[in-house]
């Protein structure tokens, strides 16, 4: 059944990009229209943010964004079970006419916020009917399908190639000291389905070590807010005496530097957000496996080892030929068309 649900989703998926090449050639018209007014429901959290925010940018939306701070008891139950779910997060109806949400917590908001007239696009698999929103964006291993879902092969996000390049511009110089070619690598941390604690670590730290002796490459690292002190102190005492380029969180961020002026880029499995940035750029991507089991992400690495977009780390610089996947901005052109913007 998860097979068959799975080959659906990925056949919408392809679906959505032929109506996605339709909608290209009238993009042109829509950008001409005024922005629309929107605004964003979504948790705090860097992943979350770079959804719903990558969505309405590339839809030419003028979003503003509303964190959703559930209040206790509410923060510790199911948003799906709030009675009243527009005050477990103290929010009144925006007098903006568009709400755009991402997560579990932000669906039963969206479908009270639809219910007093106001149109609304879900972001992921929202664990209710779908017929509470007006629009429903998801990736094809949430294996959900409708006549009002959009299906992606990857997270939406904001590594759009304008910004790629603007970055690529700004960051050049500065990682010019690095030897080449320059694998950039990033690191989540535990999260409930895969574990990167000190152990973890320490073996990824070594493994990166060995790459960067054997195959005698230039590297720079960024953690991430899940990555653990002890995994960071281990990636540090191993790379850095290499000459590697550890981000220690102060300072500009280089993150989309990283990503533009790769050459190669290591991403650990546990996070899609990260994942799907990484496969936007044009360069190979190899992904650092950790203990754990994901159903779901299994299913979103696996579907883009068939797409040949990534391939496993094993301790060696990989290169092969790569384009960008990204549909991010296809999955803009539909919703706006759909919604008649």
């Amino acid at each position: 059944m998860r097979n068959r649900a799975y080959k659906r989703a990925a056949q919408q998926s392809q679906q959505n990009t032929s109506l996605a090449a339709r909608a290209l050639t009238q993009h042109a018209t829509l950008a001409e229209k005024p922005n629309v007014e929107s605004v964003i429901l979504a948790e705090d959290f860097a992943g979350m943010r770079s959804q719903v925010l990558g969505l309405a940018e590339a839809a030419g939306l003028h979003p503003r964004m509303l964190p959703l701070q559930p209040r206790l008891p509410w923060w510790w139950m199911p948003g799906k079970f709030w009675p009243s779910p527009l005050r477990a997060v103290r929010l009144k109806t925006p007098p903006e006419p568009l709400a755009i949400g991402c997560g579990g917590k932000a669906a039963p908001v969206l479908k009270a916020l639809r219910r007093r007239g106001k149109l609304t696009v879900q972001i992921q698999h929202p664990r209710m009917d779908i017929r509470h929103f007006d629009q429903v964006v998801v990736n094809r291993h949430d294996e959900l399908t409708g006549p009002n879902v959009i299906v992606t092969r990857t997270a939406l996000h904001r590594a759009t190639p304008e910004r790629l390049e603007a970055a690529r511009l700004q960051w050049t110089d500065r990682l010019a000291h690095l030897p080449r070619p320059l694998v950039a690598v990033l690191v989540g941390g535990s999260n409930g389905r895969f574990r990167l604690e000190a152990g973890e670590g320490a073996a990824l730290a070594k493994t990166l070590a060995t790459m960067m002796t054997a195959d005698h490459v230039g590297l720079i690292l960024t953690p991430s807010r899940r990555t653990g002190p002890l995994v960071q102190q281990a990636l540090r005492d191993a790379l850095i005496p290499l000459g590697a380029q550890v981000w220690d969180g102060q300072g500009e961020n280089p993150y989309f530097g990283m990503l533009a002026c790769a050459d190669a880029i290591i991403v650990t499995a546990d996070s899609v957000s990260m994942v799907s940035e990484a496969v936007a750029t044009s360069v190979p991507v190899l992904l650092a496996e950790l203990p754990g089991r994901s159903r779901r992400i299994g299913a979103f690495t696996d579907g883009l080892r068939q797409d040949g977009r990534v391939r496993t780390f094993a301790g060696r610089l990989e290169l092969w030929p790569t384009s960008p996947l990204d549909d991010t901005q296809a999955a803009a052109d539909i919703l706006r068309q759909r919604l008649g913007f």
